[in-house]
């Protein structure tokens, strides 16, 4: 198995789900991949399924729904199992359809969007999950390749000018406003795209975690093609 992964030191590579959910975040590792080299058409389920809005939550019921060739009934099993296995654990998997997610486009010094290299934050011990089944992946960088917007002069310099205006402390309004939770690559940084039908467990900001939050982003679509995402 090929996994282009290992050189990484921000990601850990897992084997099997429990090795995924066990394994405990260190130093700069900050992503869990469980990778995987999968049998099934995934590209038919995402066709055959309906497209509602631009995000449509996918119940097990619809993929069941499904007349699917064998590759398509091989990669349908294998995303029920994804499903329970998140499930038993105890996390609340949701499987999307989606075409685009709502740009944030308030400002034109900062974006509060998904597309925008950001992190999770949980009041309480958490992890995000992830896999993209079809079209296009989510991307992550280092902490050291990125910095946090707010901390850049002229973007801090905009967020003070633009808080001048509210009654809060400045630290509880970029808080509130979630803008500190975004990220902006620095030169020459090398993002990691997350490829397919790996599943993925992210470090969460919360006030248990060990180590640095995961920095990630949701990809820019390709046109006429639709993501299935499993997300929690």
């Amino acid at each position: 198995m090929n996994n282009i992964f290992s050189n990484s030191g921000q990601i850990g590579i897992a084997n099997t789900f429990l090795e995924l959910v066990n394994t405990d975040f260190k130093g700069e590792m900050n992503a869990l991949c469980w990778f995987r080299e999968l049998e099934g058409d995934f590209k038919e389920i995402a066709e055959k399924l309906q497209l509602k809005e631009n995000i449509t939550a996918v119940s097990s019921e619809d993929l069941l729904a499904l007349q699917l060739s064998d590759q398509g009934n091989k990669a349908r099993e294998i995303i029920l199992n994804d499903l329970q296995l998140l499930t038993d654990f105890g996390a609340s998997p949701s499987l999307n359809l989606l075409k685009c997610y709502e740009r944030d486009h308030e400002f034109d010094f900062i974006s509060t969007d998904v597309y925008s290299f950001h992190v999770d934050r949980s009041p309480i011990a958490t992890d995000t999950f992830l896999c993209t089944y079809h079209g296009v992946a989510s991307d992550i960088i280092s902490n050291d390749q990125a910095e946090q917007k707010i901390l850049i002069p002229e973007i801090r310099k905009k967020l003070k000018e633009l808080h001048d205006e509210s009654s809060e402390d400045f630290e509880s309004f970029l808080e509130e406003n979630y803008f500190d939770l975004h990220y902006q690559a620095k030169p020459n940084a090398s993002p990691v795209n997350l490829g397919l039908r790996h599943l993925w467990r992210l470090a969460v900001d919360h006030p248990e975690q060990q180590v640095a939050a995961c920095i990630h982003r949701a990809p820019v679509e390709n046109e006429g093609e639709n993501r299935l995402l499993l997300i929690c």
